[in-house]
């Protein structure tokens, strides 16, 4: 893992969160993406907002925690 997690906003889609998740652990983009899609399927409401709690509460990249 790289550090802290940070929100990547240059490659994101929504918020970040994935492709903040995706170099935080060296993972592609996608496979983030479809994990979280995948999963969503079988626990929409725990993920939506545990997306939307971090989207809104962690940094985004370049700033300090």
């Amino acid at each position: 893992m790289n550090g802290t997690f940070a929100l990547d906003k240059n490659n994101a889609k929504l918020m970040g969160v994935c492709a903040g998740f995706a170099n935080w652990t060296d993972v592609d983009p996608m496979l983030v993406r479809l994990c979280m899609i995948l999963t969503s399927l079988f626990v929409a409401p725990v993920m939506i907002l545990l997306y939307l709690i971090v989207g809104f509460v962690a940094p985004q990249s370049g700033e300090r925690a």
